[in-house]
């Protein structure tokens, strides 16, 4: 039987779905790092916040726990209990770390959720070598789940590590460049983002014994749950509230990085996208009121409003997935709130 995934159905508040999600996988993380030598484990909780540097307890924040979330309730869709997806659930989110210890070395980003970053409080190379560490902790956490996604799943996960790690080298490469075509920008963040979201959906299915056809279908949902995030990420990273995302706006301005809405203004035929082609191609540092210049041609040049059209295209292919996949209803909601928490979010 087919579930027609509706806006009009009850949807649950995806605050909800995410607290519940992080509820059932900071212990799971809590036991993974456990296993790690008393050092890195260290470092570990440093950068979770579960600890500062002296070893002084936090009430540790962690992130929107996305990942994790898609994951359980892509088990749940396919007729999975939720307890067998937290080995994908813990995978995805230790690989999703180790990608943002790695990628505030190389951004230079000094902040993280409102936290001094890792490498910024105690080091390049215990960025470095703690994201190592998670990285090869997700691969263990899944080899060691039951099959078959303790012996599928760990196939899976390190190809979509190899397409992240792929994007975010093409995201480096294109910061030298003074103009990036949309297309090439699209599949640099299908890459760096949209890959780990697919395979916390796959892993999910994967978890819940789903058949091929249903496990390609959520991993399409989260594809597209990716790239909707990424659009609005990039959105935000130009015009968000740094109390809400944790992070300076107009950083990724200042580092001509070409997301996707300055790709967007780029491309347009329109006096700001050309005042903008001309800003970037020089890489000189930029004031704050020049950033916010940058901002407003960006929008003006329409990279916005294509920006959160694009989003919400994705999140319509999305569902469309999602339904091919019949999911059962409860986690179906929960999988569509999530669609719409991304496409709408402000942090």
């Amino acid at each position: 039987m087919t579930v027609v995934v509706s806006p009009a159905s009850a949807a649950p508040d995806p605050q909800q779905v995410l607290e519940g999600a992080s509820a059932v996988v900071r212990p799971a993380l809590h036991q993974a790092a456990g296993r790690l030598p008393r050092e890195i484990r260290h470092l570990v909780g440093v950068h979770f916040g579960w600890w500062d540097q002296t070893g002084v307890r936090l009430d540790g924040h962690v992130g929107k726990a996305i990942r994790p979330a898609l994951a359980l309730a892509a088990c749940e869709a396919v007729g999975g209990e939720r307890a067998a997806g937290i080995p994908a659930a813990v995978a995805v989110e230790l690989v999703h770390n180790a990608s943002l210890l790695h990628d505030d070395i190389i951004d230079g980003d000094r902040l993280r959720h409102g936290r001094p970053a890792l490498w910024a409080l105690l080091g390049v190379p215990a960025g470095i070598l703690t994201g190592d560490a998670l990285f090869f902790l997700s691969v263990q956490v899944l080899s060691e789940a039951p099959p078959p996604l303790g012996t599928l799943g760990v196939g899976r996960l390190t190809l979509a590590v190899q397409e992240l790690v792929h994007g975010e080298y093409v995201d480096t490469l294109l910061e030298s460049r003074p103009t990036a075509s949309v297309s090439e920008c699209a599949a640099m963040a299908g890459g760096k983002t949209g890959a780990l979201i697919a395979a916390s959906c796959a892993l999910g299915a994967l978890a819940g014994e789903a058949g091929p056809e249903r496990e390609e279908h959520l991993r399409e949902f989260g594809a597209h749950v990716g790239a909707a995030f990424q659009l609005i990420d990039d959105v935000m990273g130009i015009w968000g509230d740094p109390k809400q995302t944790g992070k300076p706006a107009g950083a990724d301005l200042a580092a001509r990085k070409k997301t996707l809405p300055v790709a967007a203004a780029l491309a347009a035929d329109h006096p700001a996208g050309r005042a903008l082609t001309e800003r970037y191609a020089h890489h000189g540092p930029l004031s704050p009121a020049e950033i916010r210049q940058t901002a407003q041609w960006v929008e003006e040049a329409g990279g916005r409003a294509w920006a959160a059209r694009q989003a919400a295209r994705h999140r319509e292919q999305a569902l469309s997935h999602l339904t091919a996949a019949r999911p059962a209803p409860t986690a179906a909601a929960e999988l569509a709130a999530l669609a719409d928490f991304v496409t709408h979010r402000d942090y």
